[in-house]
């Protein structure tokens, strides 16, 4: 949200001075799975899907742009997704029509023709073709690269932000360790750490941490021809045959400690998808903390009791696949241009305590 949010801001020639706590984009943005589409789209509310759908058509192209201009191939790969066994795949299937979305009920025996690996004993299957993911790693190397290349952004990492600056009503900067910063506007992109700044302000923001872990194998180049989803855990490929199975779903504060219940719950998914990764081995295994909020509806807009801060957070599990919109809304709103969405699911007022 920050990296994207500064180079649409700088694009429109505002000068941008982005902050990170840590390394840019070491948080959620690294650690996800990096599919542009949430999940299960059909159980999210229309906020959500208005987002997700701006995001997913413009996913391609934005590829291609930071290929071009930086040299790093953030890898959008489409393979599509295959849901097993859903409970609710009459819910998904009215939502696809309903939405005009390519989403299709296949015959078993299909989906086991196009993806061979997949493990005995799934009964039932709908497809979404063309569902791409993208490797997050690269994404945030290539937004970092991108904004060192425009004049009017500057980025400072190892800098937390421990507060905001106050006068005459308005924020007008951060407060850091090496002092005051002054902004003619602040944009609070801090992922799951987003609420514990404006508790500084006083303010309840319900956005908090969710732990989730993944766990990482190589295979062939050609092992798996098509993301896989199924009790609630999925396999992504990557083109270069690393596939990622993930994910937990923790309540356990700011911790983000690997745990080996975790690594041995993502295994036995891991071969119950996919019976031949039992003789594959573990190239990673990581945990990131999600900026968990009600209904996971982000918070995009100006707060009206402190003119001059602005939210952008609170995206839960779907911040790649809405960052395209999420951003371009921000950005709009902020420079007072006519936004793509109607804004008013996602206004902060009215949400905060």
């Amino acid at each position: 949200m920050g990296l994207l949010s500064a180079k649409l801001l700088a694009a429109a020639d505002e000068g941008v001075l982005l902050l990170d706590r840590q390394g840019v984009g070491r948080e959620s943005s690294w650690a996800g799975g990096g599919i542009v589409s949430p999940l299960y789209p059909w159980r999210y509310s229309a906020a959500v899907t208005a987002l997700a759908h701006w995001s997913q058509d413009f996913y391609p192209g934005f590829a291609r742009q930071l290929l071009e201009d930086t040299g790093i191939d953030p890898e959008v790969n489409a393979t599509g997704l295959y849901w097993l066994d859903l409970d609710d795949e009459a819910e998904a299937l009215a939502w696809a029509a309903r939405e005009g979305r390519p989403l299709f009920p296949v015959d078993i025996a299909e989906a086991y023709r196009q993806v061979p690996v997949l493990g005995g004993g799934f009964e039932r299957a709908i497809h979404m073709p063309g569902v791409a993911n993208v490797r997050n790693p690269r994404l945030v190397k290539a937004l970092r690269a991108a904004l060192a290349a425009m004049p009017n952004v500057e980025l400072r990492e190892h800098c937390p932000v421990k507060g905001f600056v106050q006068e005459a009503g308005r924020i007008c900067g951060v407060t850091t360790a090496d002092g005051e910063i002054r902004a003619e506007r602040v944009v609070l992109a801090a992922g799951a750490w987003s609420g514990e700044l404006l508790k500084t302000l006083g303010l309840e923001l319900p956005v908090e941490p969710v732990k989730g872990q993944m766990i990482l194998y190589k295979c062939a180049e050609d092992f798996l021809p098509s993301m896989v989803l199924a009790r609630g855990r999925y396999a992504i490929p990557r083109r270069d045959g690393h596939i990622l199975i993930g994910s937990t779903l923790e309540y356990a504060g700011f911790d983000k400690t690997p745990t080996d219940n975790a690594l041995e719950s993502l295994k036995a998914s891991a071969e119950e998808l996919l019976p031949a990764l039992k003789d594959a081995e573990v190239v990673g295994h990581w945990a990131g903390l999600r900026p968990g909020s009600p209904e996971g509806i982000p918070f995009i807009g100006e707060l009206p009791a402190y003119p001059g801060l602005w939210l952008n957070c609170g995206h839960f599990r779907n911040g790649l696949v809405l960052a395209p919109a999420s951003c371009r809304l921000l950005a709009d709103l902020l420079l007072g241009h006519e936004p793509i969405i109607d804004p008013a699911p996602y206004a902060p007022a009215g949400r905060l305590h």
